[in-house]
């Protein structure tokens, strides 16, 4: 990967989160990860729409919405996530 396609986690929060489709999830809150390997495992939502919320998603203790990071395909301006890899 060269250089100028590394995506650091600060530049990703804030942005919102979009299905491939344009449908709105919400915006990355935080993102968890693997401390041994540095994986990414999942990003935590900030401010869910009603559709995100209608999806039977994984949640934190604190009841905040969990989207499989394995299930990015992109990001830009938006972090574009495959909806069918999350329900």
């Amino acid at each position: 990967m060269a250089e100028d396609e590394k995506k650091y986690s600060r530049q990703l929060m804030g942005k919102i989160v979009v299905s491939k489709t344009g449908k709105r999830f919400g915006e990355v809150a935080d993102i968890t990860f693997e401390t041994r390997t540095g994986e990414l495992l999942q990003i935590v939502l900030r401010n869910p729409t009603g559709y995100t919320e209608g999806l039977e998603l994984e949640r934190t203790p604190n009841g905040e919405l969990l989207i499989p990071f394995s299930s990015v395909m992109a990001v830009g301006d938006f972090v574009v996530v495959a909806e069918e890899d999350i329900i």
